[in-house]
C-alpha cells in the first residue's frame, strides 16, 4: 500500500514537467493516473487496516516479490497512454526494466519519446534502486539472504541484534526507510549539483544522477557514455556506493568498526578493477604497437582511465562506458571485450546495495575457500586461523555461495535456452540472459560486435526477459526461502 502511494506521488513529477515544458499531452496521462492510483491506495488502506498477516515471517518477502509483479503494469499505464504508437507489453517491459534497475530500453534515441517520459523512466529506476536497497537491509539481511548468508552459512534464518530479530518487519521497514532515504536522496542531489557545475545540462545531469545512484544506467538520449574525464571522475566516485553497504547507515554489520579499506568487498572490488584495467590497457597497447601507434602516451593514459571507469561501472551493474572506450578499440584495432564485461556484471557489486549480480561478498567467500584448499595441498596438516567468522566464511559460507553461483549459472542456461526457443540465436540469447539476470541491460549494446536491440524482440522473448529481470533482482535464494517445504505445510 505504501508503494502504491509513493508511485502515485511520483507520477505527479512527469505530470508537472509535461505542463511546465508545454507538452500537456505527455503530462496529462500521469496526472490522471496519479489521481486514480491515489484513490485506489486510500480504498485499499481502509480495507486492510489492522489486518495481520498469516505468515508474518515471510509476508514481507512475498510482498517484495509481488511488488515486481504488480507495480510495473501500473507504472506502464500512463506511459502507454503518453506514447501513442506503442503497445502495453512494450510499456510494461520498459517499466519493469527501469524498476529492476536493469536499464534495458525499447526506445532508442532522444527523438523516440519526449523528456517527460524520460523523466518517468529515470524516476522509476531511482525508486526501484531505493526499494531494493530498503528491502535488502530491512527484509533480506535479517533473514540471511541477499549475500549475508555467507557470513553464517545459513539462509532464511533470522540474524542481527536481538531487538532486530524480534521486531516486526513493518517496523523495520519504516525505521530503515527513515534512515536510508535522506542519504540516498542527498547523494543524488550532490551528484546532480556536481554535474551541473561541470557543464552538463540540468535535465541530463539530473537523469544521470538518478541513474548512477540506482545503478540503472538509464540515459535520456540513449547510449552509454556521459561527458568527459571530469564528469566521469565524479560519477566514478558515486559508483563506489555500489561496492560496499558501509556507505549507507542502518546495515547489520558483524564488524561495524572495520575501516572501509579493510572491507572484504572493497578489497575484492579493488583487486578486480586493478587487474581487469591492466589487462585491458595492456591488450590495447599491444594492439597499438602492432599498428605502429604504441608510442602515443596520452592515448595509452586515456585507455587506462577508460578501462578503469568502464570496469567499475559494469562491476556495479550500472552499464556506463567511458568516452575513451570506443576510441580504445579504434586505437588498437581490437574487437570488443564482451566476455570481460559480462563477467564483471556476473560478479556484481556489494551486498545490500543497488547493484545486482552474484555479489562481491559471495565471490570473496569462494576466493577465500580456494586459498584454503591450495594451502591444504601444501600443508595438509596445517591449522587455518581467523576465528569463528572466518571459519564460517570458508566453510558453510563458501558452500552457500557456491550453491548460489550454481543456481545463477543454471538460471543463465535456462533463460538462454528459452530465448533460443523463442527464435533468437545463441549469442544474443546468452548476452540478453546475462543482461537480465545481472540487471545490466547495457550489455546488449556493448557486449557484442553489433548491438542487440530490445526493440526487435518478440512478445515471448520480452516475457522471458521480464521474468529473468525479476529473478535476478530478488535472487534465487529468496524465492527458494519463500517456497521452502515448511511453507507448504502451513
Amino acid at each position: 500500500m505504501i508503494l502504491l502511494g509513493l508511485t502515485a506521488l511520483a507520477m505527479l513529477a512527469p505530470a508537472v514537467h509535461g505542463y511546465a515544458v508545454g507538452n500537456a499531452a505527455a503530462g496529462r496521462p500521469f496526472f490522471y493516473a496519479a489521481c486514480g492510483l491515489g484513490m485506489l491506495t486510500v480504498m485499499i488502506g481502509l480495507a486492510t487496516v489492522d489486518r495481520a498477516a498469516r505468515d508474518a515471517r515471510h509476508s514481507h518477502l512475498a510482498a517484495m516479490i509481488g511488488a515486481y509483479l504488480i507495480l510495473p503494469p501500473i507504472m506502464a499505464v500512463p506511459f502507454a497512454e503518453a506514447v501513442a504508437d506503442t503497445s502495453f507489453v512494450n510499456a510494461w517491459f520498459e517499466m519493469l526494466s527501469c524498476f529492476t534497475t536493469t536499464g534495458a530500453t525499447l526506445y532508442e534515441g532522444a527523438e523516440r519519446i519526449p523528456e517527460t517520459l524520460h523523466l518517468w523512466r529515470v524516476l522509476v529506476g531511482w525508486l526501484g534502486g531505493f526499494f531494493i536497497l530498503l528491502m535488502a537491509v530491512a527484509v533480506l539481511m535479517p533473514m540471511n539472504l541477499g549475500g549475508m548468508e555467507v557470513l553464517t552459512g545459513r539462509s532464511g534464518r533470522a540474524r542481527g541484534p536481538q531487538d532486530m530479530r524480534i521486531a516486526d518487519a513493518t517496523e523495520r521497514i519504516q525505521r530503515f526507510a527513515v534512515l536510508l532515504f535522506p542519504p540516498y536522496a542527498g547523494f543524488t542531489l550532490l551528484l546532480w549539483f556536481a554535474l551541473v557545475l561541470m557543464g552538463e545540462p540540468g535535465f541530463r545531469a539530473f537523469a544521470v544522477a538518478l541513474s548512477t545512484l540506482s545503478t540503472s544506467g538509464i540515459l535520456p538520449g540513449g547510449g552509454t557514455a556521459v561527458g568527459g574525464f571530469g564528469v566521469e571522475l565524479i560519477i566514478a566516485a558515486f559508483l563506489l556506493l555500489g561496492i560496499t553497504r558501509r556507505a549507507y547507515p542502518g546495515a547489520l554489520f558483524d564488524d561495524p568498526d572495520l575501516p572501509p579499506w579493510r572491507d572484504p568487498e572493497v578489497q575484492m572490488a579493488g583487486a578486480i578493477i586493478l587487474s581487469v584495467t591492466l589487462v585491458l590497457a595492456l591488450r590495447h597497447w599491444v594492439g597499438a604497437i602492432e599498428n605502429s601507434e604504441g608510442g602515443d602516451l596520452p592515448a595509452f593514459v586515456s585507455v587506462l582511465w577508460g578501462a578503469a571507469y568502464t570496469t567499475l561501472s559494469f562491476l556495479t551493474t550500472t552499464g556506463f562506458t567511458s568516452e575513451h572506450w570506443g576510441s580504445a578499440r579504434i586505437w588498437s584495432g581490437l574487437e570488443t571485450h564482451g566476455m570481460i564485461l559480462m563477467g564483471l556484471a556476473i560478479v556484481g557489486g556489494g551486498v545490500a546495495t543497488t547493484a545486482g549480480g552474484v555479489k562481491l561478498l559471495r565471490v570473496y567467500a569462494l576466493f577465500r575457500q580456494g586459498q584454503t584448499e591450495l594451502a591444504r595441498l601444501v600443508h595438509p596438516h596445517g591449522v587455518v586461523g581467523g576465528g569463528a567468522s572466518e571459519r564460517h566464511l570458508r566453510g558453510e559460507g563458501a558452500l552457500v555461495a557456491w550453491v548460489f553461483f550454481m543456481l545463477f549459472a543454471m538460471s543463465i542456461g535456462v533463460v538462454a535456452g528459452a530465448l533460443t526457443l523463442a527464435g533468437l540465436a545463441f549469442d544474443p540469447a546468452l548476452i540478453l540472459s546475462i543482461s537480465a539476470l545481472t540487471t545490466t541491460g547495457q550489455l546488449a549494446t556493448v557486449a557484442a560486435e553489433a548491438p542487440v536491440r530490445y526493440s526487435e524482440l518478440g512478445t515471448a522473448a520480452k516475457a522471458i526477459l521480464g521474468g529473468a529481470m525479476i529473478l535476478g533482482r530478488v535472487e534465487a535464494l529468496a524465492v527458494l526461502a519463500l517456497l521452502a517445504p515448511d511453507q507448504w505445510r502451513r
